[in-house]
């Protein structure tokens, strides 16, 4: 064995010993000494770059925990509440951060569980049981249970409390099973029910010591104590006493679903969106959502600070008939050539830049339910003339207006201040008397249009916008039952078998059967033309570069832009691929 390892002892003994090693720049020339040091260099480099390009190949980047931006809102919080927040769009925004319910929307507009496990449906649509996620704490650390739901709901329907959402609420019966079990139990069933469990909750334990009729007065209402992603760390009032700031934190146990990767999120107020405008300018704040299009080209370098987020609403803007306050929109063939005659690119382009989607339906495309099978009025103003001549629309005394005997083409034409509709309803007016038809417009505050207009009926045309819901329930617009304040039938649509379609669509949880229903009542109102359909404006949210992962389309609300905020990240790391 010794002799063995005798040949190895020789040759680490022949081997230069660190001594050695320190003598070698002294026995070699500057061009050696260089090549060694290249050579070494070279070696380390290559060395390095495997490395790199080892790291590269099996790793991937993912986001990591950290960061905050600044979000700029008009208007100013009052209700930090969601059962009282549905009248202002600040409240919403910061609710919707706050809390959660026990469906929520996800960043296509698709319903999916948030504190709810899963669901059941039963009885044929008629009782609905949520399971409860059963490690759901409030963000005072108390565990959520079904308790709080049964008192959310209860504290809707109590109409004491005065919730906006009370009506979504009625004649549903509430009941706890145990513990993470709750029930549902509709008198019928109703299709789209599932969109109302995206109601938030609210604690039990911090509301019931609060009398209903005092929600609106709590000061519980400026603390919030929610479920959802972002908890409350401070609020800041200006010198009237209204919030100006409010600063979220991430809540939650890093690793877990639930638990946002943006670490802050400071909230700023201001009192119009010439104000947010100029906070924007002045990169006072990171992101920032457009109510009026029209104000898009006061943004200075957005391009380079920020994405652009086209957002879908389902929502849209059309004319409303009322054929009972005018002899000559209760002529169907007026009704007709007033679609034909109204160019809704050009309304489009020159009032919105472009940013907004011709509608042409009652239930608008991206929206579920919409039939691409129905009847287009294209714009053609020499058709529209000549079904006005056949009708005996004429313009026997040359002053352009057309008349049939003794009744003249003319019409009040009303909307609100909003500029955009002004914008509109004068180029509907020039249009519109390239076929002989008068439109005298009327703009009025949106106040006055509610009271002595709208919730009478006291109108022949009205320029107004109509909100939905991502799974649409037609018939509070449609409905002949709806055409009487506080039903939302601004044409005073009436018609047996759209009733008849509406009601049975809102019943039947079949979804291919309901799209059938909804395309034959969508074409048998397009063929009455009860309305002139204009366009749906983009939504536009403008997140800073900084922040990945902003995913949402669709949404039902604008606080719903929030959907997904879960996955948005600033921060960044490697891992290794899975």
């Amino acid at each position: 064995m010794g002799k063995l390892l005798q040949p190895i002892k020789g040759l680490f003994q022949k081997f230069p010993s660190w001594h050695q090693w320190q003598k070698i720049p002294s026995v070699l020339n500057k061009k050696e000494r260089y090549f060694i040091l290249g050579f070494f260099l070279l070696i380390a480099l290559s060395l390095l770059g495997w490395l790199i390009s080892y790291n590269i190949k099996n790793t991937m980047i993912a986001p990591n925990y950290g960061g905050s931006f600044k979000e700029g809102i008009v208007g100013g919080p009052q209700y930090l509440n969601p059962i009282l927040s549905q009248t202002n769009d600040a409240d919403g925004d910061v609710t919707e951060l706050i809390f959660s319910g026990l469906m929520k929307y996800d960043s296509q507009g698709e319903l999916v569980p948030d504190l709810a496990e899963k669901y059941a449906i039963g009885d044929e649509g008629k009782t609905y049981d949520f399971f409860l996620k059963k490690d759901i704490k409030w963000h005072d650390n108390v565990p959520f249970t079904a308790d709080d739901v049964v008192f959310t709901i209860q504290a809707i329907q109590n109409p004491d409390s005065r919730s906006p959402l009370r009506i979504n609420w009625t004649g549903v019966e509430v009941e706890k099973l145990d513990d993470w079990t709750v029930r549902f139990k509709l008198k019928t069933s109703y299709a789209p029910f599932l969109a109302n469990a995206t109601t938030e909750i609210i604690a039990k334990h911090i509301w019931e010591k609060i009398l209903p009729e005092k929600f609106l007065l709590a000061q519980e209402n400026l603390s919030p104590v929610g479920t959802g992603p972002y908890k409350l760390k401070k609020i800041k009032k200006d010198k009237e006493g209204f919030v100006s700031y409010i600063e979220l934190e991430a809540f939650g146990d890093y690793g877990s679903e639930r638990r946002p990767f943006i670490e802050k999120i400071g909230l700023y107020f201001y009192p119009d969106e010439e104000s947010l405008i100029k906070a924007y300018n002045k990169n006072d704040i990171d992101n920032l959502n457009l109510l009026s299009i029209q104000n898009k080209s006061l943004l200075k370098r957005v391009n380079s600070k920020s994405y652009t987020q086209e957002l879908s609403l389902p929502h849209y803007f059309a004319v409303f008939f009322n054929q009972t306050k005018s002899k000559a929109l209760s002529d169907k063939t007026v009704r007709l050539a007033l679609n034909y005659a109204t160019d809704k690119k050009q309304i489009i382009d020159q009032v919105l830049g472009g940013e907004a989607e011709m509608v042409d339906s009652l239930i608008p495309s991206g929206v579920w339910g919409h039939s691409d099978e129905t009847k287009v009025y294209n714009f053609d103003v020499e058709y529209a003339k000549t079904i006005l001549e056949q009708a005996g629309w004429k313009d026997t005394d040359n002053d352009g207006i057309r008349e049939k005997k003794e009744d003249k083409l003319e019409f009040d034409l009303i909307t609100t201040e909003l500029k955009q509709l002004q914008q509109t309803a004068n180029i509907l007016q020039e249009q519109w008397l390239q076929i002989g038809a008068k439109v005298n417009v009327k703009i009025l505050n949106i106040g006055e249009i509610q009271q002595e207009y709208i919730r009478p009926r006291e109108y022949q045309a009205l320029l107004f916008g109509e909100v939905l819901g991502l799974d649409p329930d037609p018939y509070s617009f449609w409905h002949s039952s709806q055409k009487k304040d506080p039903g939302l039938n601004l044409a005073l649509y009436d018609n047996k078998k759209v009733d008849e379609l509406l009601r049975d669509a809102r019943q039947t949880l079949d979804q291919e059967t309901r799209l059938k229903k909804y395309e034959e009542f969508q074409q048998l109102v397009i063929d009455d033309a009860p309305v002139v359909f204009l366009y749906s404006p983009y939504y536009l949210y403008y997140t800073a570069k900084k922040i990945k992962g902003v995913e949402v389309k669709n949404i039902v609300l604008p606080s719903k832009r929030f959907s997904d905020i879960e996955n948005w990240y600033i921060k960044t790391q490697r891992v290794k691929k899975s």
